[in-house]
C-alpha cells in the first residue's frame, strides 16, 4: 500500500500488523535529543519546529551524504528510547512513527486511542534506505547534528506494520506464531 504524508485516520485505519508499505513524501527525522526538546516546546505551550497532525517520525540520524545525494545512510535507530514523548506526540497528531524494535505499552494504547500506526524498517539497510530519500533539509535543532529535525522527501521508501490502530502488535504476535511450531 501506498502512504503520501500528511496522513489521516482513513490513510491508517485498514492497515494491519505485517502489511507492507511504501512512503512517498514528506517525512521527519527526529531522535531523544530532539524529542526531549520538542517536549519542552510542548510543556511551554511554544511553537513547534514543524505541524504534528497527519506526520511520520523517522526515528534516524543519517549520516554524512555522499557528493551529489541529498542524505548519507539512514538507518532506522531502536524506538523505545522515544516512548516516553511518543504517546503525547500521537495524540498531537503524528500518524505514524518509524523506527526499529517493539515499543511500550503505552505508546500501543496511545496508537490504538489517537488511531496511529509504528512502522519498522529494516536494520541493517541504512545505505539502501539513504536512496529513497531524494531531499533533505534542516527543520530545527541545528546543533544537534545528526539528531536535528530534517525533513526528508523519499521516494518508494518501504516499511512493515509492526503495529496497527486495532492493538495488533507484529513482534508478540510473531513470537507466538513461531513458538508454537
Amino acid at each position: 500500500m501506498k502512504l503520501r504524508p500528511p496522513l489521516t485516520t482513513s490513510d491508517v485505519s485498514d492497515l494491519r500488523i505485517g502489511d507492507k508499505v511504501i512512503i512517498d513524501g514528506p517525512i521527519y527525522t527526529a531522535r531523544d535529543a530532539a524529542h526531549k526538546r520538542l517536549f519542552e516546546l510542548i510543556e511551554a505551550k511554544k511553537d513547534l519546529p514543524f505541524p504534528l497532525d497527519g506526520q511520520v517520525i523517522y526515528y534516524v540520524g543519517p549520516t554524512p551524504p555522499r557528493p551529489g545525494r541529498p542524505i548519507g545512510a539512514a538507518g532506522p535507530t531502536t524506538s523505545y528510547r522515544m516512548d516516553t514523548y511518543t504517546p503525547t506526540l500521537i495524540e498531537l497528531g503524528i500518524k505514524a512513527t518509524i523506527g526499529k524494535g517493539p515499543r511500550a505499552p503505552e505508546v500501543i494504547e496511545a496508537m490504538k486511542r489517537f488511531k496511529a500506526v509504528y512502522l519498522v524498517a529494516i536494520g541493517g539497510t541504512g545505505a539502501l534506505l539513504g536512496r529513497r530519500v531524494v531531499k533533505s533539509e534542516s527543520v530545527a535543532f541545528e546543533d544537534l547534528g545528526t539528531e536535528a529535525i530534517r525533513r526528508l522527501t523519499v521516494k518508494d521508501f518501504p516499511a512493515i506494520v509492526a503495529n496497527d490502530v486495532s492493538g495488533g502488535d507484529l513482534f508478540t504476535e510473531a513470537v507466538a506464531t513461531y513458538a508454537q511450531r
